[in-house]
C-alpha cells in the first residue's frame, strides 16, 4: 500500500486546541483541494478550540478509472451499492488512519473530542473508521456518500454493538447523478436498523456537490458535539 500523501490543516482560530475533525476528500482528490473546497463553499469553515485534517490518500490503481493511477482511499470494483466490497483495498488503508487519529491522541485528544467525516469516497472511508475501525468517536459525517450491500460495516455492527452509539450525520443532494440519493438513503437506513442514531438531510437540485447549506449544518452539527473544554 502506497504511503499517504500531503497532510493539510486549519488550525483552530483560539490559543486553545481541545478537539479534532478529520476530512476526507472524494477519489481522485486531495487534502488541499479538499480543505480549498470547503472554504469556497463555507467561508471561515473554521473553529476556536478544533483543528481540522485534511488528509491525502495514496496514489494507486483505481478500478472505476480504468485501472489509472488515482488518489483513492480504497480500491472498488464499480462505483455501485449492489458491488462486492474490496476488502483487502478496503482493510490496507486501516493502519494509516489509526496512525492520524493515534497521533492526535498523543497530543492529548482522545477519542470522544475527534469527529471523522468526508465527501463521497470520503464519507464512506468515515463510515468504516467511526464503525469498525476505531472506538468511541465523538462523530461521523458523510456528504453524498454509500456504502456497499453487505458492507463491512454492518456485519461489524451486527457482531457488536459497541460503536452504535457514534452520532451519524448524512448529507446528499437529490440529483446527485454518480452517487443516487437512494443509495445515501438506504446507507442511512440500514445504520438506523442497526442501533445507530443520526439525522439524514436532503439538499435540493444539489448534484454529487458539497453546498454551503450542508457545510453549515455540518459546522453547527460539531460545534453541538465538540464544545469547548
Amino acid at each position: 500500500m502506497a504511503a499517504l500523501g500531503a497532510l493539510h490543516l486549519t488550525k483552530n482560530t483560539g490559543a486553545k486546541h481541545t478537539a479534532t475533525v478529520i476530512f476526507f476528500h472524494g477519489s481522485g482528490a486531495s487534502g488541499d483541494h479538499m480543505k480549498e473546497w470547503v472554504n469556497l463553499m463555507a467561508k471561515n469553515f473554521s473553529f476556536p478550540h478544533i483543528k481540522i485534517l485534511y488528509p491525502t490518500a495514496p496514489l494507486q490503481p483505481y478500478t472505476p478509472a480504468g485501472g489509472l493511477m488515482s488518489n483513492v482511499w480504497f480500491d472498488r470494483v464499480d462505483i455501485d451499492k449492489k458491488a462486492p466490497e474490496i476488502i483487502k483495498s478496503l482493510n490496507s488503508i486501516e493502519g494509516d488512519i489509526k496512525m492520524l487519529i493515534k497521533k492526535e491522541n498523543e497530543i492529548g485528544i482522545s477519542n470522544n473530542r475527534i469527529i471523522v467525516g468526508g465527501f463521497s469516497m470520503g464519507g464512506a472511508l468515515a463510515l468504516h473508521t467511526a464503525y469498525r475501525w476505531e472506538s468511541n468517536l465523538a462523530g461521523v459525517f458523510a456528504f453524498s456518500s454509500f456504502l456497499n450491500d453487505n458492507s463491512s460495516v454492518y456485519e461489524e455492527l451486527k457482531k457488536s454493538n459497541k460503536n452504535v452509539s457514534v452520532p451519524l450525520l448524512q448529507i446528499h443532494g437529490n440529483a446527485d447523478d454518480l452517487v443516487d440519493i437512494s443509495w445515501g438513503q438506504a446507507t442511512f437506513n440500514e445504520l438506523k436498523a442497526l442501533g445507530v442514531q443520526g439525522e439524514f438531510y436532503v439538499m435540493e437540485r444539489l448534484g454529487h456537490s458539497i453546498n454551503k447549506r450542508g457545510l453549515h449544518i455540518i459546522k453547527d452539527w460539531i460545534e453541538k458535539l465538540l464544545p469547548d473544554v
